[in-house]
């Protein structure tokens, strides 16, 4: 019989459990003992979803207290030295340390997962070791399964996909992997005598463009793993994507009990199997559900996919499972009592994906006849949402139609624009500015609430964020940062409140999603055509200049990083939702412009995020990622300077495309990667002006000013003076008041010593 399997499942609980427990802890409010007993309930609550809606093949070891990639770091020992001398065991202590960094010690690079908007921690292989360091699979497979009265199904993240996602590679791949091998060996070995009949190991890497070197080094991984003594089955999990011919020859050949394949994402795979067959004896791993979006599945399609499956692989070998972890969904859309119903009705979040797969597998085993009623009420739910939703609107697909290619340019190329903007600005070397958010106090979130609540006026709450954007202009003032912003009080999220503000879009009361760690987000959902009906932040920011005579940056965030960041509809293609959100956002700058706004910051940090895993798709994306910047930034004076910020982007191999976004200044992440990004200039000769951060905003701790002057030193071996702007890595809303000030009073002091010194130079 054909079996429902997961992936692994939402892990930060359905009340943000584990969010509040981690700040409790990490502020000293609550003690290890407390933590993990959080830990246990949310574990024990997502065990207890999957078990009562019938899912055959429940995930463990799927948690995480901040990232599982972060986990298995811990699992075979690679921690770097500068967190202290080995340990039997990985500490919570060093745990933390290796996530957030410590007094004096950077944390390990935080970079995006794959495409999506979840975060990873980046192994470090000239890290002593490795040898096994933590007990955790162990432990939650016998947690879960005394729960569950059953063996679970512990996942783990592969050795080959570790080795690729990591970085300081100080020996060949080879010797890596060879050191990794016997400790996944021996994990092997102990949860099967614990009692594991199978075990889900993911190697995503395997949807990315790999050399055959690499394709080598996964078949001698599983070479070794496979013929183990003692073993449970493998069930070798790929997601986000298909293989190719290559890989799917490598793959199917291992001496391996199972292979998990994305059917969702694009239809690759299910061409490889058209075209190949499957082994017989392996089990086949069918994500026909989709793991990374919110829109209710179209059962009829998904069986359909699982039918043409069973003309390869019998029923009884198949695991009828989602495209890929739940992690990236909501919990229950049952929550959301406030969504237009047209627009609910269309939506399925982690529980209901489970109940989806659980009708699914019944119709393998039972037949298409034993589901009639949930189809008919899937196809009723469709023609209800699609009747009473206001999906499209005319005057927005005429204006975009309408466009012409000068649309997507500024009126004069640099050269002409920079004279103009240096005249206006008369700003000094090195000049100093923030990202945008200054930190988000616990009364800010609270006034805020309170108002949301009908608790306080609107007169009351924008005397409040007036009162904060006035403090914070006058504290940027007192400190010396050249040009400022006004905080982003008013703004819970840098989607979400552009996205509260257009139509098009609906927002969520409890759609929380991990982005990392205590991280959480709540993307908006695009259900329709994007318009905006008036002005977004003019006014806020139109006050704030009007306080000081610094130049005050408008902040808005970009078209693209609206997009990868949102649910988005399926039912147009993504080039057209990122336009309709340009034109939005050119209409703000313009008013933004008009209002006195003389440099306007159009945040782009997911950019590189959405870029297919395999380069082929690389050209058409990054064209039409590029002319939505260019449709949102490009109507403005030559003297109005276009600011963009990109975090957590490795963009080295799209330099060519930041260049052609044509933003008079950027600002990227950068401390955390120990100055490696900008090794992307030293070949290409970028022409305008950049900001590489000069302090991890993610870490709780102040950079000394020897520090940022070692990374600014290091910046100017690869820019030159006039290009570079001192700014940290990233805005600093999460951040707390005592630790951003001293760092910013760090950061003015090395832009100023610098200056001093290239001016007695220039004498």
């Amino acid at each position: 019989m054909a079996k429902s399997s997961l992936l692994g499942y939402p892990r930060i609980g359905k009340q943000r459990e584990l969010k509040r427990a981690l700040e409790r802890y990490w502020a000293g409010e609550s003690d290890e003992a407390n933590l993990l007993a959080t830990g246990r309930a949310v574990r024990e609550a997502a065990w207890r979803v999957q078990r009562d809606a019938g899912i055959d093949l429940i995930p463990c070891n799927d948690f995480s207290f901040y990232d599982h990639v972060l986990d298995t770091i811990c699992l075979v020992g690679l921690v770097p030295e500068r967190f202290g001398p080995p340990e039997p065991e990985v500490s919570f202590r060093t745990y933390f340390a290796m996530a957030r960094g410590a007094p004096g010690i950077p944390a390990l690079e935080l970079t995006k997962w794959f495409d999506t908007n979840y975060h990873y921690l980046v192994p470090e292989f000239d890290a002593p070791g490795p040898r096994l360091a933590s007990a955790k699979p162990f432990e939650e497979f016998a947690e879960a399964t005394a729960f569950l009265g059953r063996p679970a199904k512990p996942v783990l993240l592969g050795p080959l996909s570790l080795l690729l996602l990591g970085k300081r590679h100080t020996r060949p791949l080879v010797e890596h992997l060879d050191q990794l091998i016997p400790i996944y060996i021996e994990v092997l070995e102990r949860l099967a005598r614990a009692g594991a009949e199978w075990v889900q190991i993911d190697e995503p890497v395997l949807v990315q463009d790999r050399t055959e070197e690499e394709l080598q080094l996964l078949r001698r991984a599983y070479q070794s793993l496979g013929h183990a003594s003692t073993r449970p089955r493998i069930m070798l999990q790929t997601y986000y994507g298909s293989l190719d011919d290559a890989s799917w020859d490598v793959v199917t050949g291992l001496p391996i009990e199972g292979i998990g394949l994305d059917f969702v994402r694009d239809d690759g795979n299910r061409a490889l199997l058209n075209r190949h067959g499957f082994p017989q004896g392996k089990v086949l791993g069918a994500g026909v559900v989709n793991g990374r979006n919110v829109w209710r599945t179209n059962l009829v399609e998904a069986l359909e996919k699982l039918e043409e499956i069973a003309e390869h692989v019998t029923p009884d070998r198949i695991w009828v499972q989602p495209s890929c972890t739940l992690l990236h969904l909501p919990h229950d859309v049952r929550l959301e009592t406030s969504l237009p119903e047209p627009v609910r009705a269309l939506l399925a979040f982690a529980e209901q994906r489970l109940e989806e797969l659980v009708i699914l597998t019944r119709a393998m085993n039972e037949g298409r006849q034993a589901i009639l009623e949930e189809l008919e009420r899937n196809a009723e739910a469709f023609r209800v949402a699609l009747d009473g939703a206001r999906l499209y609107r005319r005057d927005v697909r005429e204006r975009l139609a309408a466009l012409t290619e000068d649309d997507f340019r500024r009126s004069s190329p640099y050269e002409v624009r920079e004279p103009l903007q240096r005249a206006r600005f008369q700003l000094p070397l090195f000049p100093t500015t923030t990202i945008g958010s200054y930190p988000q106090t616990p009364d800010i979130r609270q006034v805020r609430a309170r108002w949301r609540a009908g608790k306080l006026s609107d007169e009351e709450y924008w005397t409040f964020i007036r009162e904060r954007i006035a403090d914070v202009i006058r504290r940027q003032e007192e400190i010396g940062l050249d040009v400022l912003v006004h905080g982003e009080f008013e703004r819970p999220d840098m989607v979400e409140y552009f996205a509260e503000q257009l139509e098009g879009f609906v927002l969520t009361e409890h759609g929380w999603v991990q982005s990392y760690g205590s991280r959480v987000v709540r993307p908006p959902i695009i259900f329709g055509d994007v318009a905006r009906p008036k002005p977004m932040t003019v006014e806020v920011s139109r006050y704030a200049q009007s306080l000081t005579q610094k130049p005050v940056k408008g902040m808005l965030t970009g078209p693209v990083t609206i997009l990868n960041w949102s649910f988005v509809r399926e039912d147009i293609p993504r080039r057209e939702v990122a336009y309709q959100i340009a034109l939005a956002l050119r209409d703000e700058v313009r008013d933004l412009e008009a209002a006195g706004i003389s440099i306007i910051q159009i945040d782009e940090p997911a950019l590189r995020e959405g870029l297919p895993l395999r380069r082929a798709g690389w050209p058409e994306y990054l064209d039409w990622a590029v002319r939505a910047f260019r449709l949102a930034s490009s109507g403005v004076r030559d003297d109005t300077q276009i600011h963009s910020h990109m975090c957590y982007s490795e963009f080295n191999d799209i330099i060519e495309a930041i260049d052609a976004l044509d933003a008079d200044v950027i600002s990227i992440e950068n401390s955390r990667s120990h100055g490696e990004l900008l090794q992307a200039f030293q070949d290409y000769q970028y022409p305008r002006q950049i900001g590489p951060g000069v302090y991890d905003v993610h870490s709780a701790r102040v950079p000394s000013v020897e520090e940022i002057l070692q990374l600014l030193e290091q910046a100017l071996q690869y820019l030159r003076p006039e290009q570079l702007w001192v700014n940290p890595d990233c805005g600093l809303k999460t951040r707390r008041p005592e630790e951003v000030w001293p760092s910013l009073q760090n950061m003015v002091e090395a832009a100023r010593r610098l200056r001093e010194r290239y001016i007695v130079t220039a004498h």
